[in-house]
């Protein structure tokens, strides 16, 4: 029997020709079909260049299965969250590799009524079952409809979350990365102006191309940041937003063309959320929490911790009837959009957020960015994750003053913490430290904890 190394933890990804082919792309389409006794199946890609063919095996295993399959085409992920729950299909497959190398592609998938999956509730049985090609035999009724119409619907539904009245002009630069994101931005942009929105656009590498002529499409590298930073200060913008290659992340830059941290974001989400809804619980990440449970708690709610990772988080707010769940990584759940991550309800959310506060991004963040300081997330390629998480652990714990294991390991010292952990997608070990107003105390720490795992 195969093993199928390109099945991690809730998705699949691959290096392409290896870990993933279309062959391999055809018995994994079979076996969703199998495993979810699945008859109904939507369908999405990027716009990678291996996407469509990969796209194309998968519908084949579908069709094979007797399933109807409803094709997207070139879609974001959240679209086929989407019409996963609006056309009641039996689950979703999106062919994307999001932020990865160009040399990898992969796949999103859900169950019905757009819930994830992982080994618990579906995803080891379908990888028992394409790695041993037990099928059953082919079964009659296959057949392949467009359904790329549903974007209709789905644009509604995202317009849905924002009070068009309460937004003030403003001029805001988009970045798409040449991903997937600019043809669904361009409906939502059409919907806004349609019901008088004053939002004047400023588009950056925006059509889809598969080759990524400006790089990979992924914001939260530093170097990816500069194109939509130096086009906010060229054209005077009052803020940037930007894409990964699927656009389920969405990424901030304030008037001064300054990154915004992902926790920052996750704090002014669960501000407005908790003004509409007070009490409602908000689901954060372990990995940088202070300013999301201070703002939570000031605002009335409760902050839940979840582990870090779609699945989980999404399986946290489902459990909790939480209305919002976010991540520092960019990853934003709602309640009301199957509690799945968007990455185009957030920056509509922060435009009104904005409008109704009559204050900039900045002047929104400055209190918060000062009070809560973080290092961002550091990632290391050691040999050995668990033996360098023991080591750091062996160091630090007899000295703190709090200890979490939801994710990693989680250890706090008054007026600075952190969070050690593995990467649930790539050979990485992850570091992220926080501080109670303290940037001098992050340093030394980042700089003690590095030369630690330097040394294994």
């Amino acid at each position: 029997m195969q093993s199928y190394s390109c099945f991690k933890a809730y998705d699949i990804r691959g290096r392409l020709g290896e870990e993933l082919t279309p062959q391999i792309a055809r018995r994994i389409g079979r076996a969703f079909a199998e495993a979810l006794a699945a008859k109904r199946v939507v369908l999405g890609r990027d716009c990678r260049a291996s996407s469509q063919e990969l796209a194309e095996a998968v519908a084949e295993g579908l069709l094979q299965a007797g399933v109807e399959v409803l094709d997207l085409g070139l879609c974001g992920t959240e679209e086929m969250y989407f019409a996963t729950t609006a056309l009641a299909a039996d689950g979703g497959i999106e062919v994307t590799a999001s932020h990865n190398p160009m040399d990898y592609n992969g796949m999103k998938m859900v169950r019905r009524g757009s819930a994830p999956l992982d080994s618990a509730s579906g995803l080891a049985a379908i990888k028992a079952l394409a790695e041993s090609g037990d099928f059953a035999p082919d079964q009659p009724g296959g057949v392949l409809r467009d359904a790329s119409a549903v974007r209709a619907q789905f644009v509604e539904a995202v317009l849905g979350f924002v009070d068009v009245s309460a937004l003030r002009p403003l001029k805001i630069v988009v970045n798409a990365g040449n991903g997937a994101a600019g043809p669904t931005f361009d409906a939502i942009a059409q919907g806004l102006a349609a019901r008088g929105a004053p939002l004047e656009f400023v588009r950056l590498h925006h059509d889809p191309d598969g080759s990524f002529p400006h790089g990979i499409p992924n914001p939260l590298l530093p170097e990816n940041q500069p194109a939509t930073a130096d086009l906010v200060r060229a054209v005077g913008a009052d803020l940037g937003v930007a894409w990964d290659g699927d656009f389920d992340r969405c990424f901030l830059f304030d008037a001064a063309g300054n990154f915004v941290a992902g926790e920052y974001v996750v704090g002014l989400l669960a501000e407005v959320f908790l003004a509409k809804e007070p009490g409602a619980g908000i689901v954060h990440d372990p990995r940088v929490v202070w300013n999301t449970q201070d703002i939570v708690a000031a605002s009335g709610g409760r902050a839940i911790a979840a582990r870090t990772g779609h699945a989980f988080l999404k399986q946290t707010m489902r459990d909790t009837g939480a209305v919002y769940g976010g991540e520092m990584s960019a990853h934003h759940y709602f309640r009301d959009f199957m509690c799945c991550d968007s990455g185009m309800i957030p920056w509509l959310l922060v435009v009104e957020l904005i409008g109704r506060s009559g204050r900039s991004l900045a002047e929104l963040l400055q209190l918060r960015r000062a009070a809560f300081p973080s290092s961002g997330e550091i990632n290391f390629r050691v040999r050995d994750v668990a033996a360098a998480v023991a080591a750091i652990e062996a160091v630090y714990a007899p000295q703190a003053q709090g200890r979490d294991d939801l994710d990693g390991l989680s250890l706090e010292f008054g007026i600075w913490r952190f969070n050690l952990r593995a990467s649930n997608t790539e050979p990485l070990l992850r570091l992220n430290v926080e501080s109670r107003g303290r940037r001098d105390v992050i340093d030394k720490a980042v700089t003690e904890i590095s030369a630690l795992i330097a040394a294994l």
